[in-house]
């Protein structure tokens, strides 16, 4: 597949799941073994952490003590801040790695290769650790803030109505330019500010200023891969909550059940659709990653003739 190239909005959709038709069975086979152990920890974490909770605001307070959950959350401090610290460092190993695998594996692909190996993923991962780890910092301390500083301003607004036109336009927007930023700092030679700037004024217009904005054709392929996505992953999430609620209105009182809902099948159901839920999503969500990813080559229009012009080279070399 070539990346370099120009697409437009419906082409990036349809290249995205072409990448997969081609590449899926190498690229989901490396993708688990470097991710797999990081998804089943993180899973089992939430699932404990969540269903322990649920368990504690919808049951269990059978007294009706006002304070109960207050209680309940001074008596065990110290377990919920060590399941909070490894759930966070869990989910910043996995997001870093979810990232950032996708970056490594469309620039090989890029740059000629057919089947990649994981030990060559792993291998990019490591010698890229310095700037992975600058990466991370501007994310949090530069790029974080900045972010929710916009997304407040448009929560503000939303009291004069076009607050929710504003939230539909920048989540998309913001997740095209972080997912630039990492696309650009591993495939040019731009510092993270550099390649900061460039992901943002690549929103909205081409390198030679003369052809007209990308914006539109960006913001659309990501809403629908957003809507893709959802749907998908929803299903395995609204069926289970479905179940629940029919059992609390077709259920007659017996105390049990109201001490903790989520206790016997129906608990083990529920949270076993959750799992799948949780899973499918970090799955689906290379559709994602390459999706912005075809963008990303389709902005670099300054290397879309040295590519073409290097194929042209190489014709007749293997005949």
């Amino acid at each position: 597949m070539q990346l370099y190239k120009k697409r437009e909005f419906g082409t990036f959709i349809s290249d995205s799941f072409n990448f997969f038709k081609l590449y899926g069975k190498n690229y989901f086979k490396s993708y688990i073994l470097i991710n797999g152990l990081l998804l089943i920890l993180m899973v089992v974490v939430v699932l404990f952490g969540y269903s322990e909770l649920l368990s504690q605001i919808f049951g269990s307070n059978m007294d009706g003590n006002s304070s109960y959950l207050e209680d309940y959350f001074s008596d065990n401090a110290g377990l919920l801040i060590a399941v909070g610290l490894i759930t966070f460092l869990l989910f910043m190993t996995l997001a870093i790695v979810s990232y950032l695998y996708p970056v490594f594996y469309l620039k090989r692909i890029a740059n000629g290769a057919q089947n990649i190996k994981t030990d060559e993923i792993i291998g990019d991962f490591k010698k890229n650790a310095g700037k992975i780890a600058k990466l991370c910092i501007g994310l949090i301390f530069i790029v974080t803030p900045l972010a929710l500083f916009v997304v407040v301003f448009s929560y503000i607004l939303i009291f004069v109505i076009i607050g929710l036109f504003l939230i539909f336009l920048i989540y998309p927007t913001l997740y095209n330019v972080v997912t630039f930023l990492m696309y650009d700092y591993f495939n040019s030679d731009r510092k993270f500010f550099e390649s900061l700037s460039y992901s943002i004024r690549s929103q909205f217009s081409y390198p030679n200023g003369r052809e007209k904005s990308p914006y539109w054709k960006y913001w659309g392929g990501s809403i629908i891969m957003i809507t893709i996505i959802s749907i998908a992953s929803s299903i395995f999430t609204y069926v289970p909550l479905l179940f629940f609620y029919g059992s609390i209105l077709t259920s007659s009182p017996d105390g049990q059940f109201e001490q903790n809902p989520f206790a016997g099948t129906l608990g083990i159901i529920f949270f076993v659709f959750y799992g799948i839920s949780m899973l499918l999503s970090f799955f689906l969500s290379n559709l994602m990653y390459v999706n912005v990813g075809l963008m990303y080559y389709d902005s670099r229009t300054d290397l879309h003739q040295k590519v073409e012009l290097a194929e042209i080279d190489t014709i007749g070399i293997n005949e």
